[in-house]
């Protein structure tokens, strides 16, 4: 059983419901995971995305920080190419510097957004292929060790923000096992290459000043309630809301009956969109920790990083109590 338990944050927007909706609920979801004893609450960047509040990642996690006392808080992740390495340095250098201890970077290279949004972005096409080295100019400025002569991140924390690299292919996983930094797999949408990334990731990794040994971190869907046949109920309202907002795009309002969302589930294109949601613990806090323990066990996970998709806020921090109580709990004999 992995002795790490940490949550990914999707900071969604229901229907009917507000981004000031959101980022409340995120307080009380980080709130409830510190409490629960989770090592960690991470955000996404996304763009463009009317379902998704968390666009201005570091944003969010200074507003969760400022609400919570103890747990870490980062992104899972900052998409590096459409930015500068200096002022997400910057961003997260002042974080460090507010919450000392607290914070994680996470980086990967995907866009987040469409092509459109890139170029809103500002984002080149061929930005991607500079990631290994915008990593390093990135953890240069962290380590107060800039590779560019004359340049600095201002403010920066007492110790470098830790970095991680998030992928779902094996481009981060070997990337992450030549820099010696912690790999965090989206196994949670993107399952495919999983266990042939770790597999990569730690046959080849080589120690760094941040990292002695590999580290996986490995992303899964949960479900945990009371009873079977409420977290089924829950994970089948959840699982359609997600393929409404996936079938028109992220536009809150559209209208589908589940009559047409379960069609279109059976369907081929829709079968591969249930696909993506593979690994996901659904059950009473007993078959959740079954789940999870076997999980991380078939991909040696160190750390388990769980997306709850319940619809409501409430269902939401329920399933966090609950599986964080029974990873906790000594295993039976």
């Amino acid at each position: 059983m992995p002795t790490v338990l940490s949550l990914l944050d999707l900071a969604p927007i229901a229907a009917g419901q507000t981004a000031r909706d959101s980022l409340a609920a995120s307080v009380a979801l980080a709130g409830a995971a510190e409490r629960a004893g989770y090592q960690r609450v991470w955000y996404a960047e996304h763009h463009n995305m009317a379902t998704i509040a968390s666009s201005a990642t570091s944003v969010v996690i200074g507003h969760v920080a400022a609400h919570t006392s103890t747990i870490r808080l980062g992104a899972g992740g900052i998409m590096l190419p459409n930015h500068s390495p200096l002022v997400i340095a910057e961003q997260f250098g002042t974080l460090e510097t507010l919450y000392p201890g607290r914070i994680d970077l996470g980086l990967g290279r995907a866009p987040g957004s469409d092509q459109v949004t890139m170029r809103a972005l500002r984002r080149d096409h061929s930005s991607a292929d500079t990631f290994p080295q915008d990593v390093l100019e990135l953890q240069g400025y962290l380590a107060g060790k800039s590779v560019i002569p004359g340049v600095q991140a201002v403010p920066r924390g007492d110790q470098p923000v830790p970095l991680y690299i998030l992928g779902s292919s094996l481009f981060g996983a070997q990337l992450a096992a030549k820099l010696g930094l912690p790999y965090a797999f989206a196994s949670h949408f993107a399952p495919d290459a999983l266990h042939q990334a770790v597999r990569v990731y730690r046959q080849t990794f080589t120690p760094s000043e941040q990292l002695a040994e590999p580290y996986v971190i490995a992303g899964v869907n949960v479900v945990a309630a009371a009873s079977h046949d409420e977290a089924v109920a829950q994970k089948t309202a959840a699982y359609r809301a997600r393929t409404r907002a996936f079938i028109s795009r992220g536009a809150v309002g559209q209208n589908f009956t589940d009559a047409e969302i379960d069609a279109f589930l059976a369907s081929p294109g829709g079968q591969n969109l249930a696909q993506m949601t593979r690994y996901t613990a659904v059950g009473t806090p007993d078959e959740v920790r079954d789940y999870l323990t076997e999980f991380a066990t078939s991909c040696e996970a160190d750390e388990l990083i769980t997306a709850h998709h319940a619809q409501s806020v409430e269902d939401r921090i329920r399933s966090i109590e609950l599986t964080g109580a029974a990873m906790a709990a000594p295993a039976a004999v």
